[in-house]
C-alpha cells in the first residue's frame, strides 16, 4: 500500500501546468516532476546524435543506456527561473531542452509507445515513495491511474498562446501572436490524435480553465482542494 499523496495534472501546452504545479509542489511541500522535460530531454538526446526522431528502436536503445534525473531547483545557483533542474548524463541540460525544437522533437518522441513505457515506469517509481505533484500530457489515466486528486487544466488557444509568446519573448525569442496561435493548434492536434494515450479528460477528472484566472488563483483553488481530502 503505497504511502504517498499523489496529485495529476494533465492539460493541453500552455495552460500554466508547470508554473501552476511548481508552485503547488512549494506551497504543499511535494516534489514537482515535469513529465514533459523527460521527453524534451530525450529529444534532446537523439539530437545531439543525430538520430531520426521517429526511429523507436535507436531512440529508446539511446535513452536507456543514458542517465535522466529530475530535482526541485537547489539555491542559490539553480534559482534562475527554471520550475525543474534536469540532469542529463551528469549535465545540467534544464535550459537546453526550453528551445522550440526540443520542444517540437519532445511531441514526436511522445508518440513512440515503447519509449513511453520506459519513461513511465520512471515517473511511477518516484511517485511510489513520495508526496507528488505530477503534470504532463497522460498522467491522470496512463501514469497514475490511482491519484488522490486528478485535475485537467485548460484554457482558450488564445490565453494560451499569450502566455507562451510572453514566455518567448521574456527569453528574447522574436516570434510573433500569431506564429504561436499555429504553434499551439499544431501542438494540440498532435496531442489529442496521437495513436499512443490521446490527450483527453478521465471522467473524475477536475476540470479547471485557466483562461481569466491568475496563477495565484489556481494555486490557491487546488491547495484547498487538497486540504480538504487530506483531512
Amino acid at each position: 500500500m503505497r504511502q504517498s499523496f499523489q496529485i495529476a495534472i494533465d492539460g493541453p501546452v500552455a495552460a500554466g501546468k508547470g508554473t501552476i504545479s511548481r508552485l503547488l509542489a512549494q506551497k504543499l511541500g511535494f516534489l514537482y516532476v515535469d513529465t514533459g522535460a523527460m521527453y524534451r530531454a530525450t529529444a534532446l538526446l537523439a539530437l545531439r546524435q543525430g538520430l531520426d526522431l521517429e526511429d523507436e528502436a535507436k531512440v529508446v536503445a539511446l535513452l536507456e543506456k543514458s542517465k535522466l534525473e529530475m530535482r526541485n531547483p537547489l539555491p542559490p545557483k539553480e534559482t534562475d527561473g527554471r520550475l525543474t533542474t534536469v540532469i542529463l548524463d551528469d549535465e545540467d541540460v534544464s535550459w537546453a531542452i526550453r528551445t522550440q525544437k526540443c520542444g517540437d522533437g519532445a511531441s514526436k518522441v511522445a508518440v513512440l509507445a515503447k519509449l513511453r513505457q520506459v519513461l513511465v515506469k520512471k515517473q511511477q517509481e518516484i511517485a511510489a515513495s513520495q508526496n507528488v505533484v505530477m503534470e504532463g500530457r497522460d498522467i491522470t489515466f496512463r501514469v497514475l491511474p490511482d491519484a488522490d486528486l486528478k485535475i485537467f487544466l485548460t484554457g482558450s488557444i488564445q490565453a494560451r498562446a499569450e502566455r507562451r509568446h510572453t514566455q518567448y519573448l521574456s527569453k528574447g525569442v522574436n516570434i510573433s501572436i500569431e506564429e504561436v496561435v499555429q504553434e499551439i493548434k499544431e501542438r494540440d492536434e498532435r496531442d489529442m490524435e496521437r495513436k499512443t494515450d490521446p490527450l483527453h479528460i478521465v471522467d473524475d477528472a477536475w476540470v479547471v480553465d485557466t483562461s481569466e484566472l491568475e496563477i495565484e488563483e489556481v494555486v490557491e483553488l487546488i491547495a484547498d482542494k487538497v486540504a480538504t481530502l487530506q483531512k
